[in-house]
């Protein structure tokens, strides 16, 4: 039977100073040619630990030792290496070892945030020096000539077309007050129709001539609003959001020459163990934006194309429902003014009407 004692944390010290020297003994020493020296607890010294090996017989030369002082550092990382210690009374340590768990590295939230801030930062540097030595006429730019040409011609049209909605807005305005008017005064000459015999026939027949140019004044109104809607959601919806495509294009194409100016630049500098990381990355952000640059040109075509079918057939129907409506009106050809809304779809509210319901419109 081994009996176990308790001990005194001095105890522990010294346990955790002799546990550090067996891991830190030179390979070949074994702890049976050391000698270990207590001077007391109690002293200024709490144990000193004299490492070497013993001069053997006949030999004058004095051994080398090291010494080294025992630490609360040695027994605070054997605790937290999680080993239980269990000392006999005859001395003698053994070390029962416990699962180690490692902890991965958390993640700083704020470190990410400084990193993205740091990148836009650098972005907007560059391209906002792109644009100054563009404007300056000392950068050079990427130019696709065709691109260019068409996304200029459509910037025009965009502001032509701006103007005929204006222009056809009004002439709405104006059609409508004159419709409002023609009736109004269709019903005072009916009313004077009743109250004047004398004048019962002429009142008569202005009435019925304002009531007839109201009616087809209306029918014309519904064809120019729908004429608006048309070209309105062509300019401010369609073209605009072609124009979009083209910003984010633009926006592209500045950071692609900017990278491009900085991979230049680099590229006619020395080239040593300093720069050729920094050439590394810079090249490899040119390529992305590159293929962003591409990305992006090529979206811009594709909507280009598109916009240009839609607004030929759209513009086609719509001049054509303006052209019948104005002159079946003007004409006086209430049956042709009638058939051109028949042909495009176009219902006319009713006066006075109740508004559809949810349903209707769906």
């Amino acid at each position: 039977m081994v009996a176990w004692t308790s001990f005194r944390p001095h105890n522990v010290m010294l346990l955790a100073t002799f546990l550090d020297l067996k891991c830190s003994l030179p390979v070949g020493l074994g702890l049976s040619e050391t000698k270990i020296t207590s001077h007391g607890f109690d002293g200024a010294k709490e144990g000193v630990v004299e490492a070497g090996q013993f001069p053997s017989k006949g030999s004058s030369a004095s051994p080398k030792s090291s010494v080294i002082s025992p630490s609360s550092a040695a027994a605070s990382r054997l605790a937290g290496q999680g080993c239980d210690l269990i000392i006999p009374t005859g001395g003698r340590a053994q070390q029962k070892s416990g699962p180690v768990v490692l902890a991965d590295e958390v993640k700083n939230p704020a470190m990410e945030k400084l990193e993205l801030v740091r990148k836009w930062s650098l972005n907007t540097y560059k391209c906002t020096r792109q644009i100054i030595s563009e404007k300056l006429g000392r950068g050079s730019r990427t130019v696709d000539l065709e691109l260019e040409a068409q996304i200029d011609i459509l910037r025009d049209n965009k502001k032509k077309y701006e103007n005929i909605l204006r222009l056809a807005q009004t002439l709405s305005t104006q059609l409508f007050q004159m419709v409002h008017t023609q009736r109004q005064l269709g019903d005072a000459f009916a009313d004077l129709s009743l109250k004047s015999l004398e004048l019962h026939e002429e009142f008569g027949y202005n009435a019925d001539t304002q009531k007839l140019l109201a009616k087809n004044g209306e029918t014309l109104l519904g064809a120019i609003n729908f004429f608006i809607a048309s070209v309105n959601t062509l300019v401010n919806k369609t073209i605009e959001d072609t124009l979009l495509t083209v910003k984010q294009y633009e926006s592209a194409r500045i950071e692609y020459d900017a990278y491009r100016t900085d991979l230049e630049e680099l590229n006619l500098g020395p080239r040593d163990a300093n720069t050729l990381p920094k050439i590394e990355q810079s090249q490899q952000l040119f390529q992305v934006h590159k293929e962003k640059y591409d990305k992006m040109r090529n979206d811009v075509s594709i909507k280009l194309k598109f916009l240009e079918e839609n607004k030929v057939k759209v513009l086609h129907n719509q001049l054509v429902l303006f052209h019948n409506a104005i002159a079946a009106y003007f004409a006086g050809n209430q049956k042709q003014l009638e058939q051109t809304l028949k042909q495009f779809h176009i219902k006319l509210k009713t006066p006075g009407a109740d508004a559809p319901s949810w349903l209707e419109e769906q």
